[in-house]
């Protein structure tokens, strides 16, 4: 862009350039001074160079330059004109993650920044090669303003589920396409060196994904069930038939000894002829002090002992108890059990089960205490055992929290309207010592 100077005084005059309005930061001026006898003029070049970043809005800009007088400063003018800021646009998408693990279903995240110097709308589509995933986006189409950015829910579901085997790989692409009725074209400036348009970048984006299919029964559960197949196989073929013949055999054996018993004349359990406390003649009279000591021998002998911990507090029974909690979708909903007054639970095992196969958060807590936080879409029935109880004092909870982020399908086939999940607590419930 040319700017001519005139001096029109009758001296002189020394001329200083000085760019003003929203294009100053990126206008220059060259030369930035000059010199002019009286009735003469000079060009200078005013030069723009706005850079390709989203803070430059594309349109019309105003630019304004300060031409100062050295000699005379309150003499000041200032030329105006309009610079058109064409517009460009530049697209930067990312997938997080890009691998998910589950057994049906996945959620990953679309971002998606503008960089470009206007308002743009880009679409969203997933794609599978094959029909074996179902991929639904959630907003399809995404309104950006210039320097800013917006993220779009992608949810990768398969139509059946893996049931024995190995894992399945399923990998997928998410196009991220601009506008086509948007605005095109590059940042540019009138400028007389301006060189060729930079090639427009960001028109679209095929971001790679893949989701890992998790198997329902892991070969490691299946050996498992094996080996408990083959120990019940072996019990009642082997192990059963023998402990039978055992106690069978040991059964004869008394049998016979009561008969031999029997045959000799002397009943079982009988004092045998010159034993203590009876005539040694055979007469059955006893000596004396014989009954008297056998009766102490009895009352000492025959005492008992009251098993341990009977009556006593601080003792306990096993106890379980069930937390149901129903979670519309989106919500979140908390269940609990409170341990009774007087009581303390000693808790050595708990069941979370997800029979629904929902989508969500589930945390458990004893107490003050939190045990644990689990993806739903991790697991169906989800099981811990302690050795040493934790103990819940009495009047605290067993609660637990469930975020619902989505409700699955239970085995009738017909989406759940909400979120189902289960607790089972199992322990000893016990009298507090006072």
């Amino acid at each position: 862009m040319a700017l001519t100077v005139r001096n029109d005084t009758d001296i002189v005059e020394a001329y200083t350039f000085e760019p003003v309005g929203d294009c100053a930061a990126w206008t220059t001026v060259e030369p930035a001074r000059v010199s002019l006898y009286p009735g003469t003029s000079e060009t200078v070049t005013v030069r723009l160079a706005p850079p390709r970043s989203p803070e430059v809005r594309a349109g019309e800009v105003p630019l304004g330059v300060r031409v100062v007088p050295v000699e005379r400063p309150d003499a000041v003018t200032v030329p105006e004109t309009t610079v058109v800021i064409t517009a460009f646009q530049e697209l930067r998408a990312e997938l997080e993650p890009t691998t998910r693990r589950g057994w049906l279903s996945g959620r990953y995240r679309t971002t998606v920044r503008n960089l470009g110097n206007t308002a743009t709308a880009v679409t969203l589509t997933g794609r599978q090669p094959g029909s074996d995933l179902r991929l639904t986006s959630a907003p399809g189409a995404l309104h950006i303003a210039p320097g800013g950015s917006a993220a779009a829910r992608l949810r990768v579901r398969a139509r059946r589920p893996v049931w024995f085997g190995e894992p399945v790989t399923w990998p997928f692409e998410v196009e991220v396409a601009r506008d086509p009725d948007g605005p095109r074209g590059s940042l540019a400036a009138p400028r007389p060196d301006a060189g060729p348009e930079p090639e427009e970048t960001g028109e679209q984006h095929a971001l790679q994904g893949e989701f890992v299919q998790q198997v329902v029964f892991p070969r490691w559960l299946l050996l498992l069930l094996a080996a408990l197949l083959a120990l019940l196989v072996a019990w009642f073929l082997l192990v059963r038939p023998a402990v039978e013949s055992t106690a069978k055999e040991a059964a004869d054996d008394a049998a016979r000894e009561n008969v031999a018993a029997a045959g000799k004349g002397t009943p079982t359990g009988a004092p045998a002829p010159g034993t203590p406390g009876q005539d040694p003649r055979g007469t059955g009279t006893e000596q004396p002090g014989g009954g008297q000591g056998a009766q102490e021998t009895q009352r000492n002998g025959g005492s008992t002992t009251a098993p341990a911990g009977s009556g006593v507090p601080g003792t306990g029974r096993q106890s379980s108890a069930t937390v149901e909690v129903r979670t519309g979708d989106g919500a979140r909903e908390n269940g609990a059990y409170r341990v009774p007054e007087g009581k303390v639970f000693g808790i050595t095992d708990i069941v979370v089960a997800n029979f629904q196969g929902d989508e969500g958060l589930v945390t458990v807590t004893f107490g003050n205490r939190k045990i644990t936080t689990i993806a739903l879409e991790t697991f169906r029935n989800q099981d811990y055992h302690w050795v040493t109880p934790i103990e819940v004092p009495e009047k605290q909870a067993v609660t637990v929290s469930v975020t619902c982020d989505e409700p699955g399908t239970p085995a009738s086939g017909k989406p759940a309207s909400g979120c189902v999940e289960v607790l089972n607590v199992s322990g000893v419930l016990s009298d507090i010592q006072r």
